[in-house]
C-alpha cells in the first residue's frame, strides 16, 4: 500500500480534500483513505523538519511493513521565481542536506568528518541523495506531468529567512528549491528500499519575508491538483 507524506495537517487537508474526507491527524498520526484511480492508501503526517520527517516515517515503516512506496507532498521555496514561479510544481530528482558535515562558520564540509550517512548504487552518499520521479511513480502507478520539471532540492532545518543566506545556499548547491524534510524522507526510503516520489509546489520566494513574495494558499490549491493528476484526474 502506498503511503502519502504531509508535514502538516493543512497541506494534507489541502490535498487530500477534494479527493475524499481528510482525516483528522495531527504530528505523527496516520490512517487509511480510499482515493479515487487508486484505491486504499496510508495518510502520514510527519511534523516539520528533517528530525521529525525521519522520526515519523521511520517508525510509520516499522508499524506498516507492507508500504511498496512513498510520496512526499507540499509546499516549498524557490531559489529562482523565474525559473520556478509561485503556485509551480517541481519533481526533485536530488536532495541535499547542506547542514551535515564539518562547519567552518561559513557552511558545512559534507566529507569534512570522514563518516558517508548512506550508500546508494555503490556511491557513498555525503550529502546529497539521488532521486527517480519518473522510476518510482511508474513503480507505485502514478501519473507524472511531463511538463513539471525535474530539479534539484535543499533540505534544511533553519529556513532561509535572509537574500544572503538563500543566495550562499544556492551558490554553493545551485539547488532550485528549499524544504525541510525531503532529504530525511528519501533516506528512509533508500534505507527501505522503497520507490520515494517528491512532488513540491511554490509558496514563497527562498530569504523574502514579504508578503508579496508568498503565496501560500495558491501553493496548497496546486498541491491538490497535482494530487489529482498523479491519480490520473
Amino acid at each position: 500500500m502506498i503511503a502519502l507524506c504531509f508535514a502538516t495537517t493543512r497541506e494534507m487537508e489541502a490535498a487530500l480534500a477534494p479527493l475524499c474526507p481528510p482525516p483528522h491527524l495531527g504530528r505523527g498520526g496516520h490512517a487509511t483513505v480510499e482515493l479515487p484511480g487508486l484505491g486504499a492508501a496510508r495518510v502520514l503526517v510527519t511534523g516539520i523538519s528533517p528530525v521529525n520527517a525521519g522520526l515519523a516515517l521511520g517508525l510509520f515503516l516499522g508499524r506498516c511493513p507492507d508500504t511498496t512506496g512513498v510520496v512526499s507532498l507540499g509546499v516549498a521555496g524557490s531559489f529562482d521565481p523565474e525559473a520556478l514561479p509561485l503556485r509551480a510544481v517541481a519533481l526533485p530528482v536530488s536532495e541535499t542536506w547542506p547542514e551535515v558535515g564539518l562547519h567552518d562558520g561559513e557552511a558545512a564540509d559534507a566529507r569534512g568528518i570522514g563518516i558517508a550517512l548512506a550508500e546508494q548504487q555503490g556511491r557513498r552518499v555525503w550529502d546529497t541523495l539521488e532521486i527517480t520521479p519518473d522510476g518510482a511513480a511508474s513503480a507505485m502507478g502514478l501519473t507524472l506531468d511531463p511538463a513539471w520539471p525535474r530539479i534539484p532540492s535543499l533540505t534544511v532545518a533553519g529556513v532561509s529567512a535572509t537574500p544572503q543566506r538563500a543566495a550562499s545556499l544556492y551558490a554553493r548547491h545551485a539547488a532550485l528549491l528549499e524544504n525541510m524534510e525531503g532529504f530525511a524522507l528519501a533516506l528512509a526510503c533508500l534505507r527501505c528500499g522503497l520507490p520515494f516520489l517528491e512532488v513540491r509546489t511554490v509558496s514563497n520566494r527562498v530569504g523574502s519575508r514579504p508578503p508579496r513574495d508568498w503565496d501560500l494558499d495558491g501553493a496548497l490549491a496546486a498541491l491538490a491538483a497535482a494530487l489529482a493528476h498523479l491519480l490520473g484526474r
